[in-house]
């Protein structure tokens, strides 16, 4: 984590896992509004097909932590599983053992998602609260991950716990209101800013031009929180701009839609289908 690269790789996750989330729903919310006024258009909004996506992405999520897992531990200046240094008496690199543990309370999501969605040994809102855990436990261990950091570098990841944590509470609030498009948008937007302020931390704090940002500047503190205002103009803009073209796309195959005649009733029949 301690270099540009650390920052970017995870914030390119969670970009990706956003833009995933932001066009998953609003393919899925698009074709149950087609289904719900009979158009023959609507395989995507199959059960089947939805699992079998909750099962792609449990897999490729469950992979990168496990991946990250063994990249803390097994880099050049990793552990290798060693958590106390008997030789010097002290801990032994627990930047990467805490990093290794936010890996795995998501990979942990991973694995609840597969036995959710291939099972019926559990219930279907775990996978919906074990990500809420992981999220909650990535702030968590951030929470307490800057003891003895200059000012800027504090104030940067301190912001990163805003959406964090948000991101913990819409995920736990789609444990009591599944399919409720509005929280599930919300979450893709948060993630979103998570991965462009991850980036933005890097360029900030590890820059690859060289550049050094004066660490105790307070105008520097006060750019960079408007910087991250802009952010996250930036990642409901995305999302935005995802939901209305993929909403537009589908209503073209849907004469009634174009019409405008979907009523109030008929929207919260949708979204009462969306709670399967």
């Amino acid at each position: 984590m301690g270099s540009f690269k650390g920052h970017a790789l995870p914030g390119s996750f969670f970009l990706i896992a956003g833009l995933w989330w932001a066009g998953k729903y609003s393919l899925w919310y698009a074709t149950l509004r087609n289904k719900s006024l009979g158009s023959t258009s609507t395989r995507l909004a199959s059960r089947s097909t939805q699992r079998r996506l909750e099962v792609i992405e449990g897999s490729v999520t469950l992979f990168f932590s496990v991946v990250g897992m063994l990249a803390e531990q097994f880099v050049a200046d990793g552990p290798r599983l060693h958590l106390y240094d008997y030789s010097e008496h002290h801990w032994d690199r627990l930047h990467n053992w805490q990093h290794s543990t936010m890996y795995l309370f998501f990979g942990l999501a991973g694995a609840m998602s597969l036995i959710v969605h291939t099972t019926d040994a559990a219930p279907l809102a775990l996978d919906r609260l074990m990500l809420a855990i992981a999220f909650f436990i990535e702030g968590f261990l951030f929470l307490y991950h800057l003891h003895g950091r200059a000012m800027l570098d504090v104030h940067v990841h301190q912001l990163l716990l805003f959406c964090v944590f948000g991101e913990a509470m819409v995920s736990f609030l789609e444990v009591f209101h599944r399919g409720n498009m509005l929280l599930e948008l919300l979450r893709a937007s948060l993630t979103i800013l998570q991965g462009s302020w991850f980036w933005q931390i890097g360029f900030v704090l590890y820059s690859p031009s060289g550049a050094e940002w004066d660490q105790k500047d307070h105008n520097n503190m006060m750019f960079i929180t408007m910087c991250y205002c802009w952010h996250l103009v930036f990642s409901l803009l995305i999302v935005s701009v995802l939901y209305c073209t993929i909403i537009w796309t589908m209503t073209q195959h849907t004469p009634r839609l174009c019409k405008g005649y979907l009523t109030k009733k008929e929207n919260d029949g949708v979204l009462h289908q969306m709670t399967w």
